[in-house]
């Protein structure tokens, strides 16, 4: 067994070995010293001079450059300037209220508010069309002011949402001067504390939802205890109660037009 073992590492150390050499001999010929040395790349020599006859061949470009960099940012721009932020937040609130750990499936639930956001959003859409797109696409205003006839509608929505305080925050830290007219209030302004009220309206409305469900889960956890049953999980008792509260008040259609009915 041991003549048989050393015969094995024998045939495997001559096959190394033999390897190692024709590596070498090729690394070591003039053919590859010469590859290696010599560039295979030849960089063509290119000059910019002189001046472009027709510039309209320059801007076309950087239009549809610019073009595609606003799609790029249209999903940022949907959350932060639209109703979708404080959906979105009492969406989830309401499936964690409810204890459901993926019912309604995540999906679903951007979905949902993906359209509600429509609906809310639709006079604001109608306005852009009428005001900036429809003239834009005729030829009868440049793009400059279909940009300025697009951002105010968005501007007008958002300031009827915004807090004064939230408002008044961004200025502070701008260390800008507080605007005399609603037009006078930057666009860079308005968006975070926009978001901000967003998101403040959002946690409220949540905690609004969650007190019906936590007071059956305290009443559900009082009674267990009382009878005993210290190993069973209140939140198994009570997901089917909570269930039947909701489905019986209809809390959907409450909460889908308490949303849109906080827009307005």
């Amino acid at each position: 067994m041991v003549k048989k073992m050393s015969f094995l590492n024998q045939r495997r150390l001559m096959a190394f070995l033999f390897v190692v050499f024709v590596l070498g001999l090729a690394f070591s010929s003039p053919h590859y010293v010469h590859a290696a040395t010599t560039p295979t790349i030849v960089m063509p020599n290119i000059k910019i001079e002189g001046q472009a006859v027709k510039p309209k061949f320059f801007v076309i470009p950087m239009q549809m450059l610019m073009l595609l960099s606003v799609l790029s940012l249209a999903p940022y721009l949907l959350m932060m300037m639209t109703s979708f932020i404080r959906v979105t937040i009492v969406l989830s609130f309401i499936r964690s209220a409810l204890g459901t750990q993926q019912v309604p499936p995540t999906q679903v639930l951007m979905g949902l508010a993906l359209f509600i956001t429509f609906y809310i959003m639709a006079p604001v859409g109608k306005e852009i069309n009428t005001q900036a797109i429809r003239p834009l696409m005729k030829g009868e205003i440049s793009q400059v002011d279909a940009f300025g006839r697009a951002s105010s509608p968005v501007r007008e929505f958002m300031l009827r949402q915004v807090q004064r305080e939230d408002l008044a925050l961004f200025f502070d830290l701008a260390k800008l001067p507080r605007p005399k007219t609603r037009e006078d209030v930057p666009l860079y302004v308005l968006t975070p504390a926009f978001m901000v009220s967003e998101i403040k309206v959002g946690f409220e409305i949540g905690f609004l939802i969650y007190i019906p469900f936590l007071i059956i889960d305290m009443v559900v956890a009082s009674v267990l205890m009382s009878m005993g049953m210290f190993m069973l999980s209140p939140m198994t008792i009570s997901l089917p109660f909570k269930l039947l509260l909701f489905v019986m008040v209809d809390g959907w259609e409450l909460i889908i037009k308490g949303l849109i009915l906080s827009f307005r």
